[in-house]
């Protein structure tokens, strides 16, 4: 029986420039006996080319279908809201920015003209673009968001992501972003699951690093959720999440041991 498995990148599949022990053999078995495979990751501070070109390098043959950003899930979103002639505003990188103007949207710094205010990772964020977004609330735009991740895993510790910029945003509204369109979003779920894997959700398998996000998307819309333990979580966060895992596995080398007759 075909399984379709999305999974998570940094935390799950790499860590920087090192791939995790096991990853790039999982992934070619599961190809091997037929199962389909893609890959979506959170991180709005790359392009899809960057990831493709980086699997690559790393042994994990992918191309451009295989890899889905927030960026394009925050793109396609907004495509479907926008009428032709609606801005909004980015406060994000160039890899964001340049995947709405694919999509035909323009991109705006005026408060007064915007319907939406996108938030993404932004390393050069600053009192002057939480104020612009501000602004821009205060003049009807509704604020969405490309990811919730709080800090981003790398070798050796953690460094702030998105959930920087929201919570800045959220201090200085009093209100909850509610619109995020990357994981753990069921927009993304729906899209990946019936547009991309083309299978029941009870046969697919969310794999990665996050209880919050991963394994949050994937309990949420009736797929197996699979942690890992090779990025941000470890076992004792496990014991006292609501986010619970299906299967908790030390890495994605493990799965290809595991029982799953008995998908949800």
């Amino acid at each position: 029986m075909k399984r379709g498995y999305i999974f998570d990148l940094d935390g799950t599949i790499y860590l920087e420039e090192k791939i995790i022990e096991g990853a790039r053999e999982t992934i070619k078995a599961l190809r091997d006996r037929g199962d389909e495979v893609v890959f979506l990751t959170n991180k709005s501070i790359e392009t899809t080319e960057t990831y493709v070109n980086k699997l690559n390098k790393l042994g994990v043959e992918v191309t451009n279908e295989n890899v889905i950003n927030s960026n394009i899930l925050t793109a396609r979103y907004l495509k479907s809201q926008l009428y032709q002639t609606e801005k909004v505003m980015v406060i994000g990188e160039e890899p964001l920015i340049n995947e709405i103007k694919k999509q035909g949207i323009e991109v705006s710094d005026n408060p007064e003209e915007v319907k939406y205010v996108v938030l993404g990772w932004d390393r050069k964020f600053s009192y002057d673009k939480l104020n612009r977004a501000f602004q821009a609330w205060r003049n009807g735009a509704v604020v969405v968001a490309t990811n919730p991740d709080r800090t981003c895993p790398m070798r050796g510790g953690q460094i702030p992501d998105c959930g920087a910029m929201i919570g800045a945003m959220e201090g200085a509204t009093g209100e909850k972003i509610e619109i995020i369109l990357g994981k753990p979003s069921l927009l993304a779920a729906k899209f990946i699951v019936e547009d991309i894997l083309k299978l029941p959700s009870k046969r697919c398998f969310m794999v990665g690093d996050r209880l919050e996000t991963d394994v949050k998307m994937g309990n949420d819309y009736g797929m197996n959720s699979i942690l890992v333990l090779t990025g941000i979580t470890d076992k004792s966060m496990v014991e006292t999440t609501p986010y619970k895992p299906h299967y908790t596995l030390n890495s994605v080398k493990d799965i290809l041991n595991m029982k799953t007759d008995a998908v949800v």
